[in-house]
């Protein structure tokens, strides 16, 4: 960072920051794995707008779903001299005594997707992320006002929660949402509750044993995209129709999600953007040209989709699926 530091200083009183800047800067990024669509689609938006920008050396790590992997990573950043540090934390938990190490090395840090529970007791220069609370809300909001317009809205429902990864940004706020979501539709009553960790896989394995457990699902929240396919695959082998003997509503908005609703065998998705190369590539760049950061958590505008659009989740009006479904690249 010192070497960063010389350049900034330099270059400002130079006044030739934008052109000297651009060289030999290496941006070093840390992700939690490749849980999913949504993950392989910010990995690769991440990797072609640090990897391709003209001066930048790219470096990614993998941490393959496990928090000590990525602490490794950040303490290997660290001694390799990084210029700037990008980080996706898997759990919120975990992470001051590693993120101070780096704010003592005076790297800057720019945190994506999922936060510490230490923002308050760190330096970062920004921070991007879904607002993970509001994407609960608006989940189980749309299964209660979609149940109205069934004739149903009175009639009292078995919701169950398929949570991500335990402890996660995503997960604690999703389930805050989805929890609050539901005292203002008490026709709705939780039965089952548990995590699937955001993958395909063990949403499929969790869906399989609830529909063993569980006398009646009738509406399905998932708190990603993955998990709802894979409850998806549970619910035909078991003999019933996904979309309609149970409604399914997922969190990301992949373009597989976008196919099924198509199809008819899930109702809707509350988006979630993955795509944040094009804002971590800005803040780079306004951080090189000597620009303040910020402390503010920058949420993106977020859209709804289902079925036939028209819903109200709180001043959010959903879009119809198969209307934009070829405009969806992740």
């Amino acid at each position: 960072m010192k070497k960063l530091v010389a350049l900034v200083l330099a270059l400002l009183m130079a006044l030739s920051c934008c052109v000297a800047l651009a060289d030999d800067v290496t941006v070093a990024f840390s992700q939690i794995g490749q849980e999913s669509d949504w993950r392989t689609a910010n990995t690769d938006s991440i990797g072609k707008w640090v990897g391709e920008h003209e001066g930048w050396i790219y470096t990614y790590d993998d941490a393959q779903q496990k928090q000590e992997n990525q602490i490794k990573a950040l303490r290997n950043f660290i001694t390799q001299g990084v210029d700037v540090i990008v980080l996706t934390c898997i759990v919120d938990s975990g992470w001051e005594e590693v993120l101070k190490e780096i704010n003592d090395e005076e790297i800057p840090l720019i945190l994506v997707d999922r936060m510490p529970d230490c923002m308050d007791k760190i330096e970062y220069y920004a921070a991007f992320g879904g607002d993970f609370v509001e994407e609960g809300r608006r989940q189980v909001a749309w299964a209660g006002e979609y149940l109205k317009t069934l004739g149903r809205g009175e009639e009292e429902v078995s919701v169950a929660i398929m949570e991500g990864t335990t402890g996660s940004g995503a997960q604690v706020g999703r389930t805050e949402g989805n929890l609050a979501a539901m005292e203002a539709y008490p026709n709705m009553k939780l039965v089952a509750q548990q995590s699937g960790n955001f993958t395909r896989a063990e949403g499929q394995a969790l869906m399989e044993s609830w529909l063993k457990s569980i006398d009646k699902i009738d509406v399905l929240i998932a708190q990603n995209d993955d998990m709802a396919l894979g409850a998806i695959e549970a619910i035909k082998a078991a003999g019933l129709v996904p979309g309609k003997d149970i409604i399914i509503v997922g969190c990301d908005s992949v373009k597989a999600a976008f196919q099924a609703i198509v199809d008819g065998e899930m109702n809707a998705t509350i988006e979630c953007t993955p795509l944040y190369g094009p804002a971590v590539v800005q803040c780079i760049e306004n951080l090189l040209s000597g620009v303040p950061g910020s402390k503010e958590l920058q949420h993106p505008d977020e859209g709804v989709y289902d079925m036939d659009g028209g819903i109200d989740v709180g001043g959010v009006v959903s879009i119809k699926a198969g209307d934009v479904i070829d405009e969806r690249v992740y």
